[in-house]
């Protein structure tokens, strides 16, 4: 068994928006399937962190889900800023059974053990901006966060977001205190490509190990987080 990561599937098999046409990411989906099922087992977790499919709502979604579900291991995946088919547990739940994607697994208010690690998350949210209406959803994700750490099981937790919570320029402290205030020592996140990864914090800050985790930032190949 091993923990595998990454973020920004942005796969379009329901809907005709491709990455393709973007520097760097040409044959993305052939390229993720090759590398995933020539390092992934089927005894292998893999946490996708977010902007996993450009699809609007269930039926555009569909044959994203399907070749997800038709990768190797386990998925656990979680909401990004482009995941606008994204909806309540219930129905996300229920959509996920009545097509028999046995394999995915929303990560949503709550946790997952793996490989003796508990597997913690949210979206999170972005940092730079001051608009009453961001404050709400801000305040809204770090309860997600507290929510899904609190439901952990295991001494060692792990957090995946889909925003960065701090950059080479900023810092979103609400989110950083509630990883410190809860003994995190390790944060995947994604969100960032191309020239903007040039923002990313991959080091440590305190305390607690940053990484980004984007397809294109890691040639479109799963991570490796723990073995």
């Amino acid at each position: 068994m091993a923990i595998y990561a990454l973020a920004d599937t942005h796969l379009s098999f329901g809907t005709n928006k491709p990455m393709d046409s973007f520097p760097g990411w040409n044959d993305y989906v052939g390229r993720i399937e090759k590398n995933w099922n020539n390092l992934i087992t089927e005894k292998d977790t893999v946490v996708i962190a977010g902007d996993i499919s450009w699809a609007m709502n269930f039926d555009e979604l569909k044959a994203d889900f399907e070749f997800i579900n038709s990768l190797k291991g386990e998925k656990i995946i979680l909401k990004g800023n482009h995941d606008y088919w994204w909806n309540t547990l219930t129905k996300m739940n229920a959509f996920i059974d009545e097509n028999g994607f046995n394999t995915l697994k929303l990560l949503f208010n709550n946790s997952y053990e793996a490989d003796g690690v508990s597997i913690c998350g949210s979206r999170g949210w972005s940092f730079d901006s001051e608009e009453a209406h961001d404050e709400k959803i801000l305040q809204r994700e770090v309860n997600r966060i507290k929510l899904s750490i609190d439901s952990a099981k295991c001494d060692e937790k792990i957090v995946f977001l889909h925003y960065p919570p701090v950059t080479t320029s900023s810092c979103c402290e609400e989110i950083l205190n509630v990883l410190k205030e809860n003994g995190i020592k390790k944060c995947y996140y994604g969100h960032l490509h191309g020239d903007a990864t040039k923002y990313a914090i991959n080091e440590n800050v305190e305390g607690i190990d940053f990484e980004l985790i984007s397809c294109d930032k890691l040639k479109f190949t799963p991570k490796l987080i723990k073995r």
